[in-house]
């Protein structure tokens, strides 16, 4: 595929190793370049397909370099986080692109500039008054990282519940959201997330009596005129971008790194608006103002903008069972158990997880855990690795009190007993 090509001729690979076209004709399958994909990260996360690249669309709000301080890679399961393992050196900025955007694709935690595609769609515009009703901007803090993270939202109930991206609040350790309609700023707090599926769930404090968005009763359609409204750019005010709907039921992997499997994000909307980072969570309307999708993900790198959508009956399912309380394997409602530690993917010793970093002030340091050590088990269940750690501590809530095992640099065993407190948004 060269640089010029529309990612619409990327493949999509079934079970039986069919690959289907974006125009939906289909082929062999896509040699492993084509379908491989950069793991994404906390803000603004890439996926390629071949040469093109898609991004998530949230951006970092710190002059476009989002660096993380010691904590190594950040990326969504960091167990500093309670979630699980990252490696790697700490991140360094580069100079802002020609948006000021800042875009994760380098290793270790290195951000650089993402490229806005120009789209065969229009690019963003002001939004008007009844594009703004419903609609509200997004900036997170991340403190442990001494970032910030900007996004979208759509107002879902006049009391303030908030529907989003999980990466536009991945990580963040609180949330400012502004509802554009009425330019009157709120805390939020997390109801829930999905970090599998990109769905988060937020409750604005205090709020009530905001305008909602009109979510569609049918499903966008090939060729129907479509407009993304968003933060672009993460300046805090809304713009619009018209285009169309280009094809249905796409899908977009993420590469594996580290401890972290690869992932897909399936059943997308694709568009030609001129989508950019900071629209995350932003709507994609129809031609009647209603929302058919959640805007999550767009193409860079090439000639022309490629956007992704969740659509809006999917992204609502999840939120549903966010506001039910009910937790899964993929959903974690409110913030997760933190413990305070990074963790080596692949420590040292044959067994056990092995301490990268710990973040001061947690319940790791104050337990006297140290980088080196080695956590062997969690109240007497063994932790043969990094995983095997993560897993056990999405079993617990803040408040648990927990017996850590684990072997000191010189290889004396110890324990030591900690109670969990409340993490970043996981």
């Amino acid at each position: 595929m060269s640089e010029n090509e529309r990612s619409d001729d990327v493949f999509r690979v079934d079970d039986e190793g069919t690959a289907t076209r974006g125009d939906g004709s289909t082929g062999a399958a896509a040699a492993p370049a084509e379908r491989a994909a950069a793991r994404p990260r906390r803000t603004t996360r890439l996926l390629a397909f071949g040469a093109a690249a898609v991004l998530l669309l949230g951006i970092g709000a710190t002059g476009g370099a989002v660096a993380a301080t010691g904590l190594g890679s950040p990326h969504r399961t960091t167990s500093a986080f309670g979630q699980g393992a990252a490696s790697g050196s700490a991140g360094s900025g580069t100079s802002p692109g020609p948006q000021g955007l800042g875009g994760a694709d380098g290793p270790n935690g290195t951000w650089s500039s993402p490229q806005q595609g120009s789209g065969t769609g229009s690019t963003g515009t002001t939004a008007t008054a009844a594009q703004t009703k419903g609609v509200v901007t997004i900036v997170s803090t991340l403190a442990y990282e001494s970032a910030e993270s900007a996004g979208t939202g759509i107002v879902l109930t006049a009391s303030g519940e908030i529907l989003t991206n999980n990466h536009v609040v991945e990580g963040a350790t609180s949330i400012r959201v502004t509802d554009e309609s009425t330019g009157q700023a709120y805390t939020a707090k997390v109801v829930g997330t999905d970090a599998t599926h990109d769905i988060a769930v937020l409750q604005l404090q205090h709020a009530s009596g905001l305008a909602t968005a009109t979510t569609a009763s049918t499903a966008a359609r090939v060729a129907d005129d479509v407009t993304a409204v968003g933060n672009a750019g993460g300046t805090g005010t809304l713009t619009a971008a018209t285009g169309a709907v280009t094809a249905l039921k796409q899908r977009i992997t993420t590469q594996a790194e580290g401890s972290a499997q690869s992932e897909d994000l399936t059943g997308l909307i694709e568009t030609d608006a001129d989508v950019v980072s900071g629209d995350s969570g932003g709507p994609l309307e129809n031609a009647s103002g209603a929302v058919v999708g959640i805007d999550t993900a767009a193409s860079s790198g090439t000639s022309a903008t490629t956007g992704y959508a969740i659509p809006i009956a999917s992204a609502l399912a999840i939120a549903a069972t966010i506001e039910r309380g009910t937790a899964t394997s993929d959903i974690v409602i409110g913030l997760p158990a933190f413990l305070g530690v990074s963790v080596s993917p692949n420590g040292t010793s044959t067994s056990g997880a092995t301490i990268a970093q710990v973040v001061p002030g947690t319940p790791a340091a104050r337990s006297g855990l140290v980088a080196g050590d080695t956590i062997t088990a969690v109240d007497g269940t063994a932790t043969a690795s990094a995983e095997s750690l993560t897993s056990m501590l999405r079993t617990h809530a803040p408040g648990d009190r927990v017996t850590i095992a684990y072997t000191d640099a010189a290889g004396a065993a110890r324990t030591t007993t900690v109670t969990l407190t409340s993490g970043p948004a996981a």
